[in-house]
């Protein structure tokens, strides 16, 4: 075994500023959800509406990536995107979804599955007219996903695209706008000592959210 494998398996730390208990808890996840991520953002945790969506095709074919949250509330979790990508294909194709905050400063992650679909254009759009000049003009240039020649190519676009909307009117293109991940389950995970890890998972039932403890 290599030194940098070798201090690789012997890499870890031990969890033990917090624990979780169930008297903690909010009866509903997006109660609780607002809770930990306002303490994230006073915890001056880095990007912390940053989250791996996890989507797959119809073959069961899994890619990850990061996006950020724009936007939530009792119906679910915003994100904006290129429908063209190929994240929005395989949303198309399966629209079973999974996110994952990790707030490891905080030994925090909070895991969440549902289902995705489109917001209205009037939403999309509204979040769009907000969006810095040169942001809306990334949102023309890429064709995301899309293999290209060079770095060059974007660059050559950019310039063409802001030349064009050089008034500042730059509207919101057709393949550009925001999904909703309603939420079926919601699990919040609190690192703690002995890997004894505290992790409650929210499960949607008619009645309302079931709480449940999960093994760590």
């Amino acid at each position: 075994m290599s030194e940098v494998l070798r201090n690789l398996a012997a890499m870890r730390r031990e969890y033990a500023t917090r624990g979780l208990r169930r008297r903690e808890l909010a009866a509903d996840p997006m109660e609780q959800f607002r809770a930990w991520f306002d303490a994230a953002v006073a915890e001056d945790i880095l990007e912390p509406n940053a989250m791996t969506l996890s989507s797959a095709d119809q073959d069961g074919e899994v890619t990850s990536r990061t996006v950020l949250l724009k936007d939530y509330d009792e119906r679910g979790f915003v994100f904006y995107t290129s429908y063209a990508s190929r994240k929005a294909r395989q949303m198309a194709a399966n629209p079973r979804v999974a996110l994952l905050f990790a707030w490891l400063p905080q030994e925090r992650q909070i895991g969440i599955t549902g289902r995705v679909e489109k917001v209205s254009t009037a939403k999309s759009l509204e979040y769009f007219a907000g969006r810095p000049f040169s942001s809306r003009i990334g949102a023309w240039v890429s064709e995301q996903s899309q293999v290209i020649g060079s770095r060059e190519v974007l660059e050559r676009k950019f310039e063409e695209m802001r030349e064009k909307f050089s008034e500042g009117e730059v509207p919101l293109p057709e393949n550009w706008g925001g999904y909703r991940v309603t939420p079926e389950t919601v699990e919040f995970w609190q690192g703690s000592a002995s890997r004894l890890h505290d992790r409650f998972r929210y499960r949607r039932e008619k009645a309302g959210w079931r709480i449940e403890r999960l093994a760590p």
